[in-house]
């Protein structure tokens, strides 16, 4: 029984110390759909540029 306790005490002490490392950063609202979710966008030039073509022995 004792040992629930202590894995408990050790479980809460670990949760707030992740809290309290991410600050405000910390987003606990869950999963994001439509305007509300942020993604970068991708790099334009990174995508149309061709790929080396690869030479023949």
């Amino acid at each position: 029984m004792w040992k629930i306790a202590v894995g408990f005490a050790l479980f809460a002490a670990l949760s707030i110390f992740v809290i309290i490392k991410a600050g405000d950063t910390a987003d606990m609202g869950g999963e994001k759909h439509g305007a509300d979710a942020v993604h970068a966008p991708e790099p334009a030039a990174a995508a149309s540029t061709p790929a080396p073509a690869a030479s023949a022995p």
